[in-house]
């Protein structure tokens, strides 16, 4: 460890408690996504999120700029080449369940609580202090470098393509939003919407089924009426007798069945996390049918499932492993069921394949499922001799002796979005877990999270000037 390293990393100790100040006012901004307004495009309390991120940056002395609302950036140093961290300051919804609250910002027993802590405003202002300390301590840098405050990664990723329409690309970049060291591999990412007839005549129709909160997040509560005609009634009636779903409840006016179904929120990147209130739905519906219309719920039940068996497209690869599926959101449009499937596919499929995967999964329905749209981006690999990879591994090393491999993940950051960029590290055991109840970030960990990028910025910020 250099002498320059120990003074950025000593002075990041002398103002632990401004950093803390910090992130607990950042994290008690409630930063979902809502309506856009004039300059704030993402609503009202994303815009708050991020004039204080650059009213900060200006008090340090940092330059900034309010990148039409979209999102910002604070810089410091000289030169053609330019290293940048991208955060993002937007949340996910904070769903049931919560024993503090989600935007209190209560610390117990050295931890934060709130939503964003992990994922992605406490890494982000470890950042953020990061490079305010190299402004402090290094009065001449060999390269520039930016922090991006982005406000819709969470739900888009427009704040980062407005960026890119507008504004300079990195000489080499980094995302704290991932796993130590780094994630050299992050999976391709779909949102396909899947259209399934509903009311269609049956003995046991499917009148409605709604809930989740986005695409990347296991639905976590969720609701459904069914018809139940007069021959299914003695069979419907005797298999709710015999139900066993301790998580689920449901009662019966007249010849309406409404079910009411709890799970447990997890991030679409690891569904097998959660526990998916759509899988317990469906799962119910397709015991309590009659044999004629079992089908069509057996159908319903394989969709959700996590490795992509339901929906033709289960595989993996040696570099990214397996495939990921997470249905996110369930929504009524009149006669049409409306399935919204996060999916994570291996880097080395192009979204064509997958396309045609399911293309033909549908095509065989019996049920007349059609694909109404399909978003996907592309995958992000790096190789592990790349001089991004080396150099934060061996950082990460020298800091904490931990000879873990770069990882490769089903999650989405900022880094696919923009060259020369990878994710890395955010926390340690006993934090987060993203997307779920009680989000956390251990005190200790945020301190060590800021010295740990600040190390990794300075060697980053040598290998760009020697880039140029």
């Amino acid at each position: 460890m250099t002498e320059t390293v120990r003074q950025v990393q000593d002075w990041l100790r002398a103002h632990e408690d401004d950093l803390l100040r910090d992130t607990v006012a950042m994290l008690r901004i409630p930063s979902l996504e809502d309506e856009a307004a004039p300059g704030a495009p993402f609503g009202i309390e994303n815009r708050r999120a991020l004039d204080l991120a650059l009213s900060l940056a200006t008090d340090f002395g940092f330059r900034t700029k309010d990148v039409d609302g979209y999102g910002g950036w604070a810089e410091i140093g000289e030169g053609s080449a330019m290293v940048m961290s991208m955060g993002h300051l937007d949340v996910v919804p904070v769903g049931p369940g919560w024993k503090h609250e989600p935007f209190g910002a209560e610390i117990d027993e050295g931890y934060i609580y709130a939503r964003g802590a992990t994922d992605d405003k406490g890494p982000t202002m470890a950042a953020f202090y990061a490079a305010r300390a190299i402004k402090e301590c290094v009065p001449n840098l060999p390269a520039r470098l930016r922090l991006f405050f982005g406000l819709n990664e969470e739900s888009g990723f427009k704040c980062i393509e407005h960026y890119n329409k507008t504004e300079e690309m990195p000489t080499l970049g980094v995302a704290p939003d991932s796993g130590w060291p780094l994630y050299h591999a992050e999976k391709g990412i779909a949102n396909v919407v899947i259209a399934v007839p509903l009311g269609t005549g049956s003995e046991f129709d499917l009148l409605e089924a709604n809930g989740g909160q986005r695409p990347n997040i296991v639905i976590d509560s969720c609701t459904a009426r069914v018809r139940i005609g007069a021959e299914a009634k003695k069979h419907v009636t005797e298999k709710l007798a015999d139900s066993w779903d301790k998580n689920l409840s449901f009662s019966v006016e007249g010849d309406i069945l409404t079910v009411n179904c709890e799970g447990k929120a997890a991030h679409g990147a690891m569904p097998f996390w959660g526990d998916s209130a759509a899988t317990r739905l469906f799962r119910f519906l397709m015991e309590i049918s009659p044999i004629p219309t079992q089908s069509y719920y057996e159908d319903l039940f394989a969709l959700t499932h996590v490795a992509g068996l339901g929906l033709g497209i289960h595989g993996c690869d040696e570099p990214s492993g397996d495939l990921t599926s997470n249905l996110g959101i369930m929504q009524t449009e009149g006669n049409t069921l409306m399935l919204t499937v996060n999916i994570r596919r291996p880097v080395t499929w192009e979204s064509a394949l997958l396309r045609s995967k399911l293309d033909a999964h549908c095509q065989k329905s019996k049920h007349d499922w059609k694909i109404a749209s399909f978003e996907a981006s592309a995958p992000l690999y790096f190789p592990l001799d790349h001089i991004l990879v080396k150099t934060i591994c061996e950082v990460y090393q020298e800091e904490t002796g931990d000879m873990t491999p770069p990882g490769t993940m089903g999650g989405g950051t900022y880094a696919r979005a923009v060259p020369n960029c990878v994710s890395i590290g955010t926390s340690w055991e006993g934090d987060g877990p993203a997307h779920q109840t009680d989000e956390r970030y251990k005190v200790e960990h945020l301190f060590r999270a800021s010295r740990i990028y600040a190390h990794m910025f300075l060697r980053l910020l040598d290998e760009a000037a020697k880039i140029g």
